[in-house]
């Protein structure tokens, strides 16, 4: 098993710019694609490590009866609004991409765009929409790039057999994506324990989260995400919270703020097997106890529990060690309040 090593940093940040850009557009009076670099631009200005883009037409998405019904319904009437970027679009913005040194993420929708994205996309996504499309998954398993898998509204078994189907085709690194299919996610649901979930069922995979709750005051989801296991963590971003309605997504400075929480929390988490640190060094060996005489011991005389006890420092013999010293006899006298030592001892 290979565990995901494109994300070396953590934890890795994705800026979701696919919601804001258009509003940006509007406001601006640009086009889509200057809207989208600047979207980059800002992204990476802050510290996101990759932004990601969806990919799509929409012929390929739904059934002719049910575009009508859809084009209706806010959940899904975004859809309606990426349709104008294509091979051509994408191409240019991952060249941009790479160009500034972030990396391009793209979410293929369909087999179409997942075949042309191929070509420049670093990683691919896989929506939570597709977690059961398992001939799509293997597809995109085929193109042999890291794969984040995203888990919104899954059972456990379906997203094993996700892994498994990409497995089966594929030896790409997978990170495993917990989020939420509703939109946005009310804090009550953000049901954030599940990461630990995940981290238990799949240690060989890193583990990741996409956020859609609105941005809370202190940034407690991403930063608790990150603590319970998320390394790979994608929200949405604007970089123009002035024209911008859409209180899911993190502004610049929040994000500035975020990643000064986490350097702080990777800080005081530290490693996480348990040993004794450097700084501790001093209390060990001052503050431990260790087996003193508790009154005088005459040369011959036999060690009992009467005759000892325990107090600092922890140069001696350890109280952890007291078996092998009672019953012994002493080799010389021993006076009252000294340190006994096994020389000491027959």
């Amino acid at each position: 098993m290979i565990i995901l090593n494109i994300f070396t940093k953590k934890p890795f940040l994705i800026a979701d710019v696919r919601n804001d850009f258009l509003k940006i557009v509007q406001s601006n009076n640009i086009s889509n694609m200057d809207a989208a670099k600047s979207a980059i631009n800002q992204a990476k200005s802050c510290g996101f490590d990759a932004v990601n883009f969806e990919a799509y037409h929409l012929k390929n998405l739904f059934s002719r009866d049910y575009v009508e019904y859809l084009s209706k319904e806010p959940i899904t009437s975004h859809f309606f609004k990426f349709d104008e970027f294509g091979y051509e679009e994408f191409r240019e913005l991952a060249d941009y991409c790479h160009e500034v040194k972030i990396s391009f993420l793209a979410t293929p929708m369909d087999f179409e765009s997942a075949d042309y994205l191929e070509e420049f996309v670093d990683v691919y996504k896989i929506s939570s929409h597709d977690l059961t499309n398992i001939p799509f998954i293997k597809h995109v398993a085929s193109k042999d790039k890291p794969i984040l898998l995203n888990t919104g509204g899954a059972t456990m078994k379906e997203i094993k057999d996700a892994v498994r189907a990409i497995e089966e085709d594929s030896l790409v690194d997978i990170a495993i994506m917990h989020s939420v299919l509703s939109y946005p996610t009310s804090y009550d649901d953000a049901n954030l324990l599940m990461i630990k979930d995940l981290v238990n069922n799949f240690p060989d995979y890193e583990i990741g989260y996409c956020d859609y709750t609105e941005v809370d005051d202190d940034l407690l989801i991403l930063t608790t995400a990150y603590n319970y296991g998320a390394v790979v963590l994608e929200k949405q971003f604007t970089y123009d919270n002035i024209t911008t309605d859409n209180s899911c997504a993190i502004t610049y400075d929040e994000v500035i703020k975020f990643k000064s929480k986490i350097a702080f929390l990777s800080k005081i988490n530290g490693r996480i097997n348990k040993q004794p640190l450097i700084c501790e060094s001093f209390a060990r060996n001052e503050t431990r106890r260790s087996i003193v005489a508790k009154t005088d011991i005459k040369k011959g005389e036999l060690i009992s529990e009467d005759k000892i006890t325990f107090k600092m420092p922890s140069i001696g013999i350890s109280p952890a060690q007291v078996e092998e010293v009672i019953g012994k006899k002493a080799k010389m006298d021993i006076f009252k309040d000294n340190l006994i030592d096994f020389d000491m001892l027959d």
